[in-house]
C-alpha cells in the first residue's frame, strides 16, 4: 500500500465492506457484528467519526438522506482502497503460511 492509502484499521475495513450496499450507521454496526461473529463491535461514536472521515476522503458518499437516517454507499475510490487492502492482507497471510507451514492451526 502506498502512503496515500495506508493499512486500514479493522473497523474502517468492515465499514467500507458494509457499504457495498446502501446502509445507515446502525446497519453497518449490525453487519459488522454478523460478519465477524460478534468479534468486532463498532460503537456509534466510532461509526459516525469514521463516516465523517470516509466522506472527507471520498471513499463513501451519502446515498439517501430522508431526514431520519442517512444511508451511505462506497465510491469507486473506496472500492480501490478495499482492493488494495485485500491484496495487502493476502500477502500477509501467504507469507505467514509460507514461513510457518501449511496454515493449519
Amino acid at each position: 500500500m502506498t502512503q496515500e492509502h495506508p493499512p486500514l484499521t479493522e473497523g474502517v475495513y468492515y465499514i467500507l465492506l458494509s457499504l457495498y450496499e446502501p446502509r445507515h450507521g446502525y446497519g453497518i454496526i449490525q453487519l459488522t457484528e454478523e460478519l465477524t461473529a460478534g468479534r468486532v463491535k463498532l460503537g456509534a461514536g466510532t461509526i459516525y467519526g469514521a463516516i465523517k472521515t470516509l466522506l472527507d476522503r471520498g471513499w463513501i458518499q451519502t446515498f439517501e438522506d430522508d431526514g431520519r437516517k442517512k444511508e451511505y454507499i462506497i465510491t469507486e475510490e473506496g472500492k480501490k482502497v478495499i482492493e488494495l487492502e485485500i491484496l495487502r492482507l493476502r500477502e500477509l497471510f501467504e507469507n505467514g503460511v509460507r514461513i510457518t507451514g501449511d496454515g493449519k492451526f
